[in-house]
């Protein structure tokens, strides 16, 4: 995928919650490439099961820390691009911070 610093916070989170094995920044000579490598279980499976994007050009979707949504009970994440940059849900409510929700992971 073509690398923007978006793309890579997004890739970020999803390294630092376990949902993906690594993330490497290639440079072109252009804008770059981030390689994602995927993680899988024992059974050959995905860890992700499904990216729901939520904000989007038309319609951009905002909330505060205390209405931020809990996918499937806390077993999934939402993906939040804050001032403080892009976080986690469990990261936004540790630091007391809202913004704009770019997606779910399950």
């Amino acid at each position: 995928m073509n690398a923007s610093n978006i793309c890579e916070g997004i890739a970020a989170v999803l390294k630092k919650e376990g949902y993906i094995e690594d993330y490497d920044r290639i440079d072109d000579g252009r804008q770059g490439i981030l390689r994602i490598t995927l993680k899988y279980d024992q059974d050959g499976c995905s860890v992700i099961h499904a990216i729901t994007r939520t904000s989007k050009p038309g319609r951009r979707i905002y909330s505060p820390v205390d209405k931020l949504p809990r996918i499937l009970g806390g077993m999934g994440i939402t993906i939040v691009s804050t001032s403080k940059g892009v976080m986690s849900d469990r990261s936004c409510r540790e630091a007391k911070v809202g913004g704009e929700i770019l997606c779910t992971v399950s």
